[in-house]
């Protein structure tokens, strides 16, 4: 479902029943029922709004738009719960949460297939009631037995990247068919009744529990949901197409009204990005995001769109971003200490990449947290000083005087300085070369890093940086794998080194735990790709989580990003703030662009699009 959005929480401001002033709600009871839940100030949107104000209510459904992906560039599953399969970026078109985001506010959620939710002073608990009339797609009724089984299968076989957004969720027990209640693992913090309500998507008992169906393993049979989309028809592996539900039970919905315009959605897989583009130039699908500069900078002179056939845009946006980088397996013994791991990330030359391969479109990735008010900027303030303070001895002099900085060089691939450098640190953490080979002193293990990869879109950044690290006696390689080998990889743990783009919510939250923690160091399946086990880095999480105002989360986090940055457990990239689309003239969309919520990033899918009849017409 749209915007899943993992808003951290720990100020309830409320937006319904009935508003209340402040002098009410020190008089209230000990337990309030809200429709619109907000971590800092009141909620932008106040009750009776109709619309969010991004989409155009009155848009006309109808007519249909071809999609593609190549990341994944297949799928073997439709069953989205579960650690095994690769599932379409698509498939959220079918299901519904409890609360969506606004796009226009970074902490803010709002009742969807909830009506309210009540919550207690402490936080321990809360009782969600779903919206009357709230059905499946075969007209069944939506009801909290859905919700508990729901649960239930998540804690029996869910993906651990799932489990960590509710692992403060104790117990969740239905009430009657409509209302259930969640009770928390502990009290004073709301934030975990927020990922519930932004994350979970309830799944349908009756069918999942008929004709022999099993919750815990991948299906390819079209699964029964309830969002604005059902499955229509299933190629395995080569596309999926949805159909537009007519009746769907939240139509008319504010948060739902002006989305979801197509009566028709196909996407198509590529195994190759390459292939994926020439398709879109022969004009095989309607839509795209472009992430390659290169393409985005001399690719599209192509005919159709010289006679403006096919339209491009460059969409701004202030949505904080993830980091991508190459992440380095720590659990592998080459790779345990830091010093080799700064000296790997002082061979990426950024400046000839830039210059030579990125047409200087993008900015430098220096946090874990681009794009946004979260990460460290300049030498540590006193705010992050005082929490850093009890881990000094654990801490680097430079981590605590120092912005984290990276060098730079002329874009010439002569970068001298980091390469002498980089033989410093190999040597102080006991490499040398060796008969033309970086090797082990004490070992006498040859260094090799094997980059994998799942789409082969990125061979031409990783390929500079593998004759880099040739050039210095690393035996570097890059591996492609299809999709599937791919997946399994990375749920093993199973590689050297990984391009991965970690994508966080406003403001960060239990996704620290899933992507930096000790705990999902050791569980398979998570996104702790790194292998980061640094006490450190989990009482800065631990902080962030409970937190309880803006500052003291940034605080933390920007704390925490130094931790992780001096660790060097990523090879940092780049970010590009702006979303680059190329699509058919006779997609239209609205004039007013969210501050923050740009899902087609990473579903796939522009919601709020439409087709316009008239230009649909005139093509020909």
């Amino acid at each position: 479902m749209r915007r899943l959005l993992a808003v951290a929480a720990t100020i309830l401001t409320l937006a319904a029943p009935a508003a209340l002033t402040p002098a009410q709600a020190a008089t209230q009871a000990t337990t309030r029922t809200v429709t619109a839940l907000k971590q800092f100030g009141e909620p932008q949107f106040k009750p009776g709004f109709t619309h969010f104000p991004h989409v155009n209510p009155d848009v006309p459904k109808g007519g249909s738009i071809g999609l593609a992906e190549s990341q994944p560039g297949t799928y073997d599953s439709l069953n989205t719960l579960i650690l095994r399969g690769v599932r379409p970026r698509t498939l959220g078109l079918i299901s519904d949460t409890l609360m969506v985001g606004s796009g226009w506010e970074l902490d803010a959620a709002y009742a969807h297939l909830a009506e309210s939710v009540e919550v207690p002073d402490d936080y321990g608990w809360a009782t969600f009631t779903l919206r009357q009339g709230a059905h499946w797609h075969d007209g069944t009724p939506i009801t909290s037995a859905d919700v508990v089984f729901t649960w239930d299968a998540i804690q029996a076989h869910g993906a651990p990247f799932i489990k960590s957004f509710l692992d403060h969720i104790a117990k969740v027990e239905a009430l009657d068919d409509r209302r259930f209640k969640i009770t928390l693992t502990g009290t004073g913090e709301i934030k975990p009744i927020i990922d519930f309500a932004t994350t979970f998507s309830p799944q349908p008992k009756h069918w999942w529990t008929a004709n022999g169906r099993d919750i815990s393993k991948t299906t390819l049979e079209p699964v029964l949901g309830s969002g604005p989309y059902r499955i229509k028809t299933v190629d395995p592996g080569r596309s999926i197409t949805y159909e537009r539900v007519a009746d769907w039970w939240a139509k008319d919905q504010p948060t739902a009204r002006g989305f979801y315009n197509f009566d028709t959605v196909k996407d198509d897989f590529y195994r190759d990005d390459d292939v994926m583009f020439e398709a879109f130039k022969a004009g095989a699908y309607d839509f795209r995001g472009e992430y390659r500069a290169q393409r985005w900078t001399t690719g599209y002179d192509f005919p159709a769109v010289k006679d403006g056939r096919v339209k491009t845009l460059e969409v701004p946006s202030e949505l904080p971003l993830g980091a991508q980088g190459f992440r380095l397996n720590t659990r592998r013994a080459k790779f345990a200490d830091p010093q080799v791991r700064e000296a790997l990330t002082l061979l990426f030359d950024f400046d000839w990449i830039q210059k030579n391969i990125l047409y200087g479109q993008y900015k430098r990735t220096l946090s874990n947290f681009p794009n946004s008010d979260f990460g460290a900027k300049g030498p540590p303030g006193p705010a992050e000083l005082a929490l850093l303070d009890p881990y000094k001895a654990q801490l680097s002099e430079r981590l605590l005087t120092q912005p984290f900085t990276l060098p730079t060089s002329d874009g010439s691939g002569n970068n001298r300085a980091q390469v002498r450098e980089a033989t410093r640190l190999f040597k102080a953490a006991g490499w040398e070369v060796r008969n033309g080979k970086l090797t082990n002193v004490k070992t006498g293990e040859a260094m090799a890093i094997e980059f994998l990869d799942g789409t082969g879109a990125l061979t031409r950044v990783i390929q500079p940086y593998v004759e880099t690290l040739r050039r210095v006696g690393i035996d570097a390689s890059l591996r492609l794998v299809d999709t599937a080998q791919y997946q399994a990889r990375l749920d093993e743990f199973d590689f050297d080194a990984i391009i991965v783009n970690l994508a966080f919510f406003t403001p960060p939250g239990t996704e620290l735990r899933g992507y930096f923690g000790s705990a999902a160091a050791g569980t398979k399946g998570s996104a702790n790709y790194s292998g980061i086990h640094d006490p450190v880095a989990d009482a800065l999480i631990e902080k962030a989580l409970a937190a309880k105002d803006l500052d003291s989360v940034q605080a933390a986090t920007r704390a925490l990003d130094r931790v992780l940055l001096w660790g060097f457990y990523m090879v940092p990239q780049w970010y590009n703030p702006e979303s680059w689309i190329a699509h058919k003239a006779w997609l239209a969309h609205p004039t007013v662009w969210p501050k923050y919520d740009q899902d087609y990033r990473s579903t796939n899918f522009p919601a709020t699009w439409w087709v316009d009849p008239a230009g649909k017409a005139a093509q020909p």
